[in-house]
């Protein structure tokens, strides 16, 4: 049957005929529905490439101008059996005609590629939604395998949804019969069809994606050519079929992005971007020691094809030495970096308090996932604040930053770089599982937008003795921002020792004296306190908030689009986010004070709120989800107008 896509915001502003096509596609003119944004999740088996599929539409969906968010769930196991629910992969994309900060809270229209997709994503579907099933695999046995005693394409399971029943797997089949390849190998390309099909239903540019074809398979033409073919005979099925007698338009978005050029960018290769433009702007080489972990590896990945840029990367045997390798290399004068997830960060603990006492640059990037121990490693969460704040033995202050969009992982990468190189300190930089593999557009940065991170090593003694012999003295402080000398080793006349005991205040000689380390402890907490970092700003346009929401990391989108949800029903509510989270800004005593009501929404149990109750004495309501996955806008604003109405 058909059916229109209802736009979120209402229905549909118009209609006309279409009768674009493809090359080879037969015209044949057809009605044009424009809607405003449109929600699409892909799903289907881990071997199905619903991740290809998906960014290949993101891709398209870029070129053609429309903001967009996504959000990729990847199954927790490398490849669970085929066909069962712990093995399904989905993508879903949230594209529109304006400023738009989520992948959406329900997909308007599902792809569901096999029994165990339609029932793993069936609940997420509003009533009214459309559903394309791929027929071909709704055999008896596959739908026994995820629960289903009946065929849900028949026994009233999908009634109130629009069901388009399209045999996938065969029409790919019969499409690619001309390249000889046996059933296997063609029924790899479904995918494409699908993609081709839903590129037709939504006008999507077709060019990039055949390019992209061509080049990925370079190496085996015969299988890029049958790639291609299957993605226009899913336009031309569209484009020719009577079960879609309508396509959607969403038109580009001019008004959501200042002037400037653009690409749709993930939240690891942001961040990869970011560490290589901070290494530039500090005109020092950058060392990434790292070993691979979900969801993180991405970056080690990205950063191992820039050498040009003077990166080096050490893929380690284990988190430990990658960190140690990290941490050599900051005392050899490096920007230096190491990459993991949650579980690394337990691991990597010891070499984090000693480049506390060493007062060495280290940027510390943990990609949250779900835990504790492995937990979950393709899902997201934001539960490792307080092992950032205090994972160390002994007061190892550490400085916090977190970004708060994909592309603000760019930003965050370039403000922890500022931070870890003028106050010689580590720093951590937590992103999280959903804005790692989450992508929106980003308008690239002129060069002369960047900040400039150059810093001066110690070149010569900075110290004079009582007989006037000039020394130098390792841990004699700036007096603004008490950072330590930076001497890179073999400069002569700088030999100075370095190592894990406790150090006296300017000679660096090895110290027990209880009243120097009570000095060095309480310098250092002062050192991570004076970091200059901005006041927080309050988004409260009415200025009679009493109710402020308060975020920090990958809730900013979520928390936005609720607070906007809450203003349109004529709620009053001020927004605040937190990118440093220690210290926090110095204005956040201030802020805090001003409102009645301050929720802190996390994806935890609790862990800002914790903080912020020690920390200011505040009535702190925490708000907080940990299912692995994001918030979603209508669930955080029905929290919103209880709170305002209580």
């Amino acid at each position: 049957m058909t059916s229109q896509v209802s736009s979120p915001a209402g229905e549909a502003d118009s209609a006309e005929p279409r009768g674009d096509s493809p090359p080879g596609a037969a015209p044949l003119i057809k009605e044009v529905r424009r809607l405003d944004r449109v929600i699409i999740r892909f799903a289907g088996d881990s071997g199905d490439g619903m991740q290809l599929t998906g960014d290949r539409f993101t891709s398209e969906t870029a070129s053609f101008g429309n903001d967009l968010s996504t959000l990729p769930n990847f199954p927790a196991e490398i490849r669970a059996p085929a066909g069962t629910l712990p093995g399904v992969s989905s993508f879903q994309l949230h594209f529109a005609d304006h400023d738009i900060l989520t992948p959406g809270d329900a997909p308007n229209v599902l792809v569901a590629m096999n029994p165990a997709a339609l029932k793993a994503n069936l609940g997420d579907v509003p009533r009214g939604g459309e559903i394309i099933v791929n027929t071909d695999e709704f055999a008896k046995r596959a739908m026994a395998k995820v629960g289903y005693d009946s065929s849900p394409l028949e026994d009233g399971t999908l009634d109130g949804y629009n069901v388009h029943p399209v045999p996938l797997t065969t029409l790919t089949i019969e499409a690619l019969k001309e390249f000889g390849l046996s059933r296997k190998e063609a029924e790899r390309s479904k995918n494409m069809f699908a993609l081709g099909l839903l590129s037709w239903m939504y006008h999507r540019p077709t060019d990039s994606t055949e390019a992209f074809l061509r080049k990925k398979f370079a190496k085996k033409p015969e299988i890029a050519e049958a790639n291609v073919t299957a993605f226009r005979a899913g336009w031309n099925f569209g484009e020719t079929t009577e079960d879609f007698a309508v396509s959607y338009e969403v038109a580009p978005a001019t008004s959501a992005f200042p002037a400037g050029t653009y690409r749709n960018i993930s939240g690891n290769l942001a961040l990869a971007y970011g560490l290589i433009a901070a290494g530039r702007q500090a005109d020092l080489p950058l060392y990434l020691g790292s070993y691979p972990i979900t969801p993180a590896s991405d970056i080690l990945h990205e950063l191992s094809k820039h050498k040009n840029f003077g990166v080096r990367t050490f893929q380690a045997e284990d988190e430990i030495a990658g960190i140690g390798a990290a941490l050599g290399a900051a005392f050899g004068g490096s920007l230096a970096v190491t990459t993991t997830s949650g579980p690394g960060v337990a691991l990597k603990s010891e070499t984090i308090g000693l480049a506390v006492s060493l007062e060495l640059p280290l940027l510390i990037v943990d990609i949250q996932r779900g835990g504790p121990s492995t937990g979950l490693p393709t899902k997201t969460e934001q539960a490792d604040l307080l092992q950032a704040m205090y994972g160390r033995n002994g007061e190892a202050p550490v400085p916090v930053v977190a970004p708060r969009t994909p592309a603000d992982c760019f930003d965050a990468a370039l403000d922890a770089a500022r931070i870890a190189l003028t106050y010689r300190t580590p720093v951590f930089l937590l992103s999280d599982g959903y804005l790692a593999n989450g992508s929106e557009p980003w308008r690239i940065p002129e060069m002369d937008e960047l900040p400039d991170l150059r810093v001066q090593f110690a070149t010569s003694p900075n110290h004079e003795l009582a007989d006037g012999t000039e020394v130098f003295w390792p841990y004699k402080r700036d007096p603004q921002t008490l950072a330590r000398p930076w001497a890179v080793p073999g400069t002569p006349g700088l030999e100075h020792r370095i190592g894990g005991i406790e150090k006296q205040d300017g000679t660096g000689n090895i110290s027990y004296d209880p009243a120097n380390h009570d000095f060095m402890v309480r310098t250092r907490q002062a050192k991570i306190d004076g970091i200059a970092v901005p006041d927080l700003a309050v988004d409260d346009p009415t200025g009679d908030a009493k109710l402020l929401v308060l975020g920090w990391g990958s809730t900013y989108g979520p928390i936005t689009a609720a607070v906007r949800r809450v203003r349109a029903a004529g709620g009053t509510v001020a927004q605040a986010h937190l990118r440093h989270l220690n210290p926090f800004p110095g204005n956040l005593g201030e802020v805090l004070g001003r409102y009645e009501k301050v929720v802190v929404p996390e994806m935890n149990l609790g862990q800002l709120a914790t903080l912020l109750r020690a920390k200011y004495l505040k009535d702190i309501r925490s708000y907080t989800q940990v299912s692995g996955m994001p918030f979603k806008a209508e669930q955080l604003a029905d929290v919103l107008k209880e709170a305002i109405n209580d």
